[in-house]
């Protein structure tokens, strides 16, 4: 197939287009290269893409309607893999016109393409930070996500929303992930594995928000991206029992399906950075902070749907990861 990857210099983005390329799709990947985190990361993961025969790298915004437009119109692609973002929970405290630009205009233009185009699956990044306010755990697809609590968390819920809409009026199949808390090799700088491990090596202390009552359902790259391409291989259905009196939220008379994917196997925040300790052999100085603006205390996924649907769940080990992610580390950064 020829398959639109957008974030393809992301960190998932780069591990889904690998998948791609190694079972012999065409991969067009999109990305802007911005700079909310070195650049050079997003080159070096591109790198990594490049010298595949299937790969193509397009610079673009996904906001920038003509050039995705005539993107769309040359290229017809099958399926569609949307995981251009502006990510961060903190930074749409400070910047948020840059997430209704990329979330949400940039949503708009990937489903006008896909409308317009023929495309027979779009598959798109949501968040588990859609559940927001909600404390019943685990987090299910068949929970109201009304109450978000960040700018962040409410452009993924709007493009769950965007999506059926075009899902019902243009049947386009389209699935929503909400990925929780990816962590692993070639991670961001701007997420807690990255930053402790860091500090943890330079002998810096480390932040430790909600006084480190804080509980996360951490997810391999890998398990993401195994996730996220078995969803692309079975496209969105109409649910032909949907109720619309008593209207679930994980189903629909439309093509459109939302799916959990996390590890559903929480760990506390205390129980990461201790993984980390063991993994660098170093003990953290840790400073104790308040609950940032816009976090949640908790995470936790019922991956039931994403595995009746697909066979698949998500089953690396926190620790395991910690150690392949601080592996990477090392000989990236030569520390």
């Amino acid at each position: 197939m020829k398959i639109l990857v957008t974030g393809a210099a992301g960190f998932i983005g780069m591990h889904v287009s690998q998948i791609l390329l190694a079972r012999g799709d065409e991969v067009v990947g999109l990305d802007n290269l911005n700079d909310y985190y070195d650049p050079q990361l997003k080159h070096d993961r591109l790198a990594r893409l490049t010298p595949h025969a299937g790969f193509r790298f397009v610079k673009l915004d996904v906001e920038n309607r003509e050039g995705m437009a005539a993107l769309f119109a040359a290229e017809k692609f099958d399926r569609v893999v949307h995981l251009a973002a502006q990510a961060g929970v903190r930074y749409s405290l400070t910047n948020p016109h840059a997430y209704i630009d990329a979330n949400v205009q940039g949503f708009m233009n990937i489903l006008e393409g896909c409308r317009h185009h023929g495309v027979q699956h779009l598959v798109y990044a949501s968040s588990s930070s859609v559940y927001g306010g909600n404390t019943l755990m685990p987090f299910s697809e068949h929970h109201s996500v009304d109450h978000p609590v960040s700018l962040y968390a409410a452009t993924k819920k709007a493009n769950e929303l965007m999506a059926h809409t075009y899902s019902h009026l243009f049947r386009l199949p389209t699935t929503g992930l909400r990925f929780f808390t990816v962590y692993g090799p070639w991670g961001r700088p701007d997420m807690a594995l990255f930053l402790f491990t860091k500090a943890i090596l330079e002998g810096k202390p480390i932040n430790v928000f909600n006084h480190g009552k804080m509980v996360r359902d951490f997810t391999y790259i890998d398990d993401i991206a195994e996730g996220v391409v078995r969803v692309l291989d079975r496209p969105a259905e109409i649910d032909p029992a949907y109720d619309p009196v008593q209207a679930d939220p994980a189903r629909s008379n439309a093509p459109y399906r939302v799916f959990n994917i996390g590890n559903h196997n929480p760990v506390t925040l205390m129980e990461f950075i201790e993984a980390i300790e063991a993994a660098t052999g170093r003990v953290a100085e840790k400073n104790f902070m308040p609950l940032q603006d816009g976090d949640v205390p908790a995470t936790h996924a019922d991956v039931s749907e994403l595995e009746a649907w697909t066979g698949f769940k998500p089953a690396m080990p926190v620790p395991q990861g910690i150690g392949n992610f601080v592996a990477w580390y090392r000989n990236y950064f030569k520390a």
